[in-house]
This record gives C-alpha cells, sequence and structure tokens, in this order.
C-alpha cells in the first residue's frame, strides 16, 4: 500500500493513499465498518497497474482521518460519509470518479451517486443499494437476521458503548470472523487494519451511527434536507455493478428483482462463492476487474 498523506477536505484532514498515474482515470475505493484502507491494497495494486490513478481514504473515525475543528459533532450517519466523499473529491480537483466500496465505504458511495449523480461516472456497491432508511429499520425482522445484528443493538447503550472503547480489537476481530468465516486471515492482517480503530473518534463515530439509523440519536442539523431526500429512496442513476460475497456472515445476497427497480443502468451483478463481507480483501482480483470495466466504459463513452 501506498504511503499515507493528509487532505484538508471539508471538516476533516483525511489520511489517504494514492497510487498510478495523476492523469489516469480516477478511483475512489472505500472501506467499511470495521475494517480500513488495507482492505484495498491489492486492489490499488492493480488498478494502479492499469493506469487508473487509485485514491483510499481513511473514512471519519478511522486511521489517521481527524476532524479539523473540536465542536464539529462525530456524526456517523449516512450523508456524514457522502458529505466527506464529495469534498475530498472536491479537495483533490476530481470533477467525477468511479466510486466503488463495501459496508459504509459503499454506502458513502452510493450516497453519492444518489445525490450528486455527475460526480459518480460508475459505481461498484457491494450488497447492493446500500442507502439506509430509518423508518423500515423500525420493522421487526427474521430472528435469524436480528441476531447477525447483535453488535447495532449492543451499542444502542451505554454498556455497549464502554465495551467497544475496551474491547476494541476482541469485538472488531469477532465481526471479522463472523462475517466471513471463510477467510483464513492472519494475525498480521487484522492488526494492520486494527491500528486504525485506535483513532480518537472511532468510538464515537461508529456508536453514533449505530444509533442514528434507528432513531436513537439526531443527526448533524446541517445534513437535515439531504437525510429527508434520501428517504424517498432515489434510484441510481450512474453505471452501477453489484457485487455479493455468497458466504456474507452478515448480509444476505442481493435480489436481483429488487436491484432493477434500484438502479437505472445496472450493469451486472455478480455473487462469488466462498466470499464473505471484506470483498476487496477476500477476493481482490474481482473487485478491481469490476472497477475496470467500468472505467473502461466510461472510456468508451467519452
Amino acid at each position: 500500500m501506498q504511503p499515507v498523506t493528509q487532505v484538508e477536505a471539508g471538516d476533516l484532514s483525511v489520511g489517504v493513499s494514492e497510487d498510478g498515474p495523476r492523469e489516469g482515470p480516477a478511483v475512489i475505493l472505500l472501506h467499511g465498518f470495521p475494517y480500513d484502507i488495507h482492505a484495498y491494497a491489492e486492489v490499488q495494486r492493480l488498478l494502479a497497474r492499469q493506469g487508473c490513478r487509485v485514491i483510499v481514504p481513511f473514512l471519519r473515525g478511522y486511521g489517521t482521518t481527524r476532524f479539523l475543528r473540536d465542536e464539529l459533532p462525530r456524526s456517523g450517519e449516512q450523508v456524514a460519509l457522502g458529505w466527506d466523499l464529495r469534498a475530498l473529491m472536491d479537495a483533490l480537483d476530481l470533477e467525477s470518479a468511479v466510486l466503488a466500496g463495501y459496508d459504509w465505504g459503499g454506502r458513502a458511495a452510493c450516497v453519492v451517486a444518489a445525490l450528486w449523480p455527475e460526480r459518480c461516472a460508475g459505481l461498484v456497491s457491494c450488497n447492493g443499494y446500500n442507502l439506509l432508511h430509518p423508518p423500515s429499520a423500525l420493522e421487526p425482522a427474521s430472528p435469524l437476521h436480528e441476531a447477525r445484528y447483535w453488535y447495532q443493538f449492543y451499542l444502542h447503550g451505554e454498556r455497549g458503548r464502554r465495551g467497544l472503547e475496551r474491547s476494541r480489537a476482541e469485538f472488531t476481530r469477532l465481526l471479522w470472523q463472523t462475517w466471513s468465516p471463510s477467510w483464513p486471515f492472519s494475525d498480521a492482517e487484522f492488526l494492520r487494519s486494527a491500528a486504525a480503530f485506535d483513532n480518537p473518534d472511532f468510538v464515537e463515530v461508529v456508536v453514533h451511527s449505530y444509533r442514528h439509523r434507528y432513531g436513537l440519536a439526531a443527526g448533524d442539523p446541517r445534513f437535515l434536507a439531504l437525510e429527508a431526500q434520501l428517504l424517498a429512496r432515489p434510484v441510481i442513476r450512474p453505471p452501477t455493478i453489484v457485487l455479493d460475497g455468497l458466504a456474507d456472515g452478515v448480509v444476505a445476497a442481493s435480489d436481483p428483482k429488487v436491484l432493477a427497480q434500484q438502479f437505472e443502468h445496472l450493469v451486472r451483478h455478480q455473487g462469488v462463492e466462498g466470499v464473505g463481507h471484506n470483498f476487496p480483501q477476500e477476493c481482490p482480483e474481482v473487485f478491481a476487474a469490476a472497477v475496470l470495466e467500468l472505467v473502461r466504459e466510461k472510456a468508451r463513452a467519452a
């Protein structure tokens, strides 16, 4: 992975790893919870070798990314993630880029694709339509589905906040194991990413994320109008490839019929056996190929 540099963008000083020629087609790769930029180490290398400018930022609350002012709310709501992504693109003078991500990172990419589609040259989204709908979150799911989300409910109370604060590595390692049961990650791989969770804002951002989506915490007032737009469940217009790990221990594979209603230009949907939740790190070749497909489609359309 290329060294991390800091970029001031919006509310943040963002830690960014960048590789490939600056004049190449821009690609931004976005990690999820509880992971970090190292999920994309191999994907970044593969795409840079193909001439892409590959940008991999730490999300708010992770790694070297820091809030620029103490008074800013440590929000983990979905619009905040998309807002950060758009601000980073502005700071890097990128009119548009292919956006690719999973979990929180897939959500950030989907927010930008939905609210500011002109900034998204193409979208690779793991687990499909990653936009949250808080009113729907209040409806009970099946007991099996509810059991998979134990960590979210745990963080709704102060006991959970203290548990995450005291046991960040144990907490997150358990999620890695249960969400990717077929992935034999090493201690070194986990510890390399776990260092990103020592960020001073990690706990506050994570707790806010899992409370806000259930209506248990107020959002940043600046984002109320944008959150209202997402409540309408907008169709995502940019060209999109959806990837699903069929061994994902937390999110079920996407329904093709539903995807056709959520994405205006669904290029394709691909599920891969044996791959869990951390798709780009577990299956970098397939992830990189999907990104390159959209890069080349954009070039053909230009």
